[in-house]
């Protein structure tokens, strides 16, 4: 059976392109359970101390604003905190995974699933360059958006392939 006798109407260039987004969102979800097991791993731990022993170790002033700003949100982190965040970083990988194994099946669903979820997240993170903007999150923004738009024209023409079958196959009657 051939790709496309498997998906009528896609092209391999177009699966392709889907195993693709299916692979980062893998290695998104690889990425997010190392965050999160490093998280963890912080619990107990006295942040600012580890924090102001950094600073020190590579020669940055302690009493630099950046610094005490980062010594001060770091005393306020507590371990059920930690926790809290620790767990939404898994559930962040585990979407991922879930996206990027449907997208590598080729699951009609995952494409679905995959365009709801990144766009909802865009709203988030232009707020995000707004408030402190960087290379990294525009290059990720732009790449979530050009997701979206390909998972839209993606499904967009599967809905017009299916609708032109329908038109084309005679009525039995």
């Amino acid at each position: 059976m051939t790709l496309q006798q498997k998906h009528p109407g896609t092209s391999v260039s177009q699966n392709r392109w889907l195993e693709l987004i299916g692979f980062f969102k893998i290695a998104k979800g690889v990425f997010f359970v190392l965050v999160g097991v490093g998280v963890l791993r912080l619990v107990h731990r006295d942040l600012a101390e580890m924090l102001f022993r950094l600073a020190l170790a590579l020669r940055i002033d302690p009493e630099n604003h950046l610094v005490s700003l980062l010594l001060e949100k770091a005393d306020s982190l507590t371990p059920h905190r930690l926790r809290w965040i620790g767990a939404a970083v898994f559930f962040d990988a585990a979407l991922d995974f879930i996206e990027g194994t449907g997208l590598i099946l080729r699951k009609t669903w995952a494409e679905y699933f995959t365009l709801i979820l990144t766009a909802s997240f865009l709203p988030w993170e232009l707020f995000e360059i707004f408030r402190h903007i960087t290379v990294a999150k525009i290059c990720l923004t732009i790449l979530n958006f050009l997701v979206v738009i390909y998972l839209a024209y993606v499904l967009k023409q599967r809905q017009l392939r299916a609708k032109d079958e329908a038109a084309e196959t005679p009525v039995v009657q």
